[in-house]
């Protein structure tokens, strides 16, 4: 048989395996293996809890600490959703939280409680825009105030480019690109309706 032969073969082998793996890396399976969301329980419970999305709460514990209990910032964040110190003993005061919380951060339920409330909080100061309930929960809400204050951004996913902060800018894209994934991926096996579910274009309203 004649070397083109040989070559055509090959070819076509290359072709049929980056098919099957295309197939492969795009089925659902293997989408929720390399997305899983772990404490699906606790999120659910305190989604409805705090009326928020469920995959909003899951996006924000993927980037905070991606499912890692133990993990703590340079900055000292600490636990699931990576609240600081400081930030934590205020949200027990104001919530009425067990004293006891303030030292138990590292217990997954403790921790997505205390930052279910707290995104709640934010959404409530922000009058339910989800775009700078996130910036608020990376950069404080004082900072996004400011911001909003001074007209240096006008709270839209559109104009997120001008936030002042390059890791607040790069925070609000990675939590809507993990949140839109969640919901493309869970949305149906967790039971929400398909009014209810919504693309990377909704998730801020």
């Amino acid at each position: 048989m004649s070397v083109s032969f040989w070559r055509k073969k090959r070819v076509f082998a290359l072709l049929f395996f980056t098919f099957v793996c295309f197939l492969f890396l795009t089925s659902s399976s293997v989408s929720k293996m390399l997305y899983p969301i772990q404490y699906q329980n606790e999120i659910q419970k305190n989604a409805a809890v705090y009326q928020l999305d469920p995959f909003l709460i899951a996006a924000i514990i993927r980037v905070e600490s991606n499912y890692q209990t133990h993990i703590e910032s340079k900055k000292g964040a600490y636990g699931l959703m990576q609240l600081m110190p400081d930030t934590s003993d205020w949200i027990v005061d104001t919530a009425r939280f067990s004293p006891s919380y303030k030292n138990d951060l590292h217990n997954p339920a403790v921790s997505i409680q205390m930052g279910s409330w707290y995104l709640n909080w934010l959404h409530k100061q922000f009058k339910g825009n989800a775009v700078l309930a996130i910036a608020g929960y990376n950069a404080g809400q004082g900072n996004v105030s400011h911001w909003l204050n001074d007209e240096q951004w006008d709270g839209t996913l559109e104009n997120v480019s001008s936030i002042p902060y390059g890791e607040t800018r790069h925070y609000i894209q990675r939590v809507l690109y993990y949140y839109n994934k969640y919901h493309k991926l869970y949305a149906e096996d967790w039971g929400i309706p398909a009014e209810k579910q919504r693309s990377i274009g909704q998730a801020t309203k």
